[in-house]
């Protein structure tokens, strides 16, 4: 999208590897007539590209004499952001109870990605016949929703007075939380710590999947039972009660829930028993896990900006031995790496607007260094039209430019800085910026650059780095704080992880998709993470 310096008022906005099913709801408009005595007889079926090929999916149900249908069977899919899905909705009339395709007359298809489909939540488009042609004024409408319930539950637990257990000390009292299984028995959902030496334990606070609690019922009985740990794992019991989630969310911070601890054979034996102690549900509450889908389908957008990388290591781009060298088929290294990662990141963009941006080349008229210029020589306006318009303008300037030097990563990453800090002003999770610095080598400016990704990742920013040819990239594998946390010159520490590094090599006689999965896996979570850190729901989010 493109993006200036100007406030933009907030509008509607939008695991882990993120794999979460999706809904897609299926509309029709003005569909074609092609029954003679009475309208059409439709139904819809999904098609996703596979190898190269459609495969069908699913159907939905016919809709009997109906221009305009509205289909109750939905459709669900497996949803990968790091993966472009391929999807073909083609509508046909029922003419007879074959299952064959070409027995039923065609009203018209609409092919698109998924990741289209869950930026926009719902989208209307024109049905088109084989030849490309509108279906009459035929229309389809997909609308899309997660099928997840990311609510989680958080209790605080306490007890008091429990039974002694241990000959010449208290107790070591832990809790389990058990829900009916489908078999009828009960299923051991969580354990809390161990508490040791005593019969008044305080347990941390725990998060749980309302799912995996309760299936997602608040009303469903689970059962809670105590016990006094034993190292040998023959822990004692102590006592139990059932209850519900509902029941455990009266407790609240000021009048904490008291609920008797009960031991049945206790209970049988002894007449004046009254309980083995109190379990006290100190706070109970309800929240929204939010996933990456959740902020993509509230409308946030991924805001893409491209970095390449034009020093002299490079080679002179008229031989084929330079990385910026474009083969008989249209491509070299670095193209390569804008498809990968821009196919995807693109349908996230309403727009499809993005800066590209060239380091380490004199421009003309006076051949002056620049480490943050726009390629297609327009500082005021660096946007490029999609993928394509960016591959355009990249193979324009290569003639016009003089390969040079140093390498310094820190302006382009403080340029993109500069507009993710904007948009923290909206308070909203609306936007997220993403810098893609394509490179052939060794980071000359590794200090400012360390720092200026430390100061990055307190902003809605990620950082991918691509290392082209054959070079020593260990100090990318320094930026990418996988295995440690990344510090500025100055010792502040970065907040989160932003950098994600793969050398193309590792990547050149594998498929392309493979690119793009290794370089976008890390991004949902990073996502999810910075708006979570920053307590911004999706927005139009429900409340728990």
């Amino acid at each position: 999208m493109a993006y200036t310096m100007t406030p933009t008022p907030p509008g509607p906005v939008g695991s882990q590897y993120c794999v979460c099913k999706v809904e897609l709801s299926i509309c029709g408009q003005n569909l074609l007539d092609r029954d003679v005595t009475s309208k059409s007889d439709p139904f819809c079926v999904l098609f996703m590209e596979v190898n190269g090929k459609w495969v069908e999916l699913d159907r939905t149900e016919t809709a009997v004499n109906n221009l305009n249908p509205a289909f109750a069977k939905k459709f669900i899919i497996d949803y990968h952001f790091e993966e472009v899905q391929k999807l073909k909705f083609a509508l046909f009339d029922q003419d007879k109870s074959s299952t064959q395709l070409y027995e039923h007359d065609f009203l018209g298809e609409f092919s698109c990605t998924l990741g289209m489909i869950v930026s926009s939540k719902k989208i209307t488009r024109t049905l088109l016949l084989g030849n490309g042609k509108p279906a009459g004024k035929g229309m389809i409408t997909i609308a899309a929703q997660e099928l997840s319930d990311n609510r989680v539950i958080t209790l605080s637990m306490a007890g008091r007075k429990l039974d002694k257990k241990d000959l010449f000390g208290k107790s070591d009292p832990f809790l389990e939380f058990h829900k009916p299984g489908d078999d009828g028995k009960w299923m051991l959902v969580h354990r809390t710590e161990v508490i040791k030496y005593t019969l008044d334990p305080v347990w941390k606070p725990f998060t749980v999947p309302l799912v995996s609690l309760c299936d997602g019922d608040v009303e469903k009985l689970i059962k809670v039972m105590c016990y006094d740990y034993d190292s040998d794992g023959g822990h004692d019991f102590i006592g139990e009660f059932q209850t519900s989630v509902a029941r455990l969310c009266e407790a609240q911070d000021a009048s904490p829930l008291e609920l008797e601890c009960i031991n049945p054979k206790k209970q049988k034996k002894k007449k004046n028993y009254k309980n083995s102690g109190i379990i006290i549900v100190k706070s109970c509450k309800i929240t929204r896990d939010f996933s990456f889908l959740d902020y993509i389908l509230g409308g946030c957008q991924l805001m893409f900006t491209v970095g390449i990388d034009f020093t002299a290591s490079n080679g002179n781009p008229q031989e084929p031995s330079s990385l910026h060298y474009i083969n008989p088929l249209g491509t070299n290294e670095y193209l390569s790496a804008i498809w990968a990662v821009g196919q995807i990141i693109q349908d996230y963009d309403s727009d499809k607007m993005f800066p590209a941006l060239g380091f380490g080349a004199q421009l003309p008229p006076d051949w002056k260094v620049s480490h943050e210029f726009a390629i297609n020589f327009n500082p005021r306006n660096p946007f490029c039209s999609g993928v394509e318009g960016i591959v355009q303008a990249y193979s324009a300037c290569l003639p016009h430019i003089r390969f040079y030097g140093p390498t310094n990563f820190s302006p382009i990453i403080n340029h993109v800085a500069r507009f993710a800090a904007q948009a923290t002003q909206q308070e909203t999770a609306s936007q997220y910026f993403i810098l893609l610095i394509i490179t052939d080598g060794v980071i000359s400016d590794m200090d400012e650059t360390r720092h200026a990704v430390v100061q990055a990742s307190k902003l809605p920013m990620s950082i991918i780095i691509v290392g082209v040819g054959n070079a020593d990239f260990a100090a990318m594998e320094f930026l990418d704080g996988d295995s440690r946390v990344l510090h500025s010159y100055t010792g502040e520490e970065a907040v989160r992880d932003i950098v994600q590094f793969v050398p193309f090599r590792n990547f050149r006689n594998v498929p392309k998709e493979t690119l793009a999965k290794a370089v976008l896996a890390e991004l949902p979570q990073q996502v999810v993470q910075y708006f979570k850190h920053q307590n911004l729901p999706p927005i139009n989010s429900e409340p728990a």
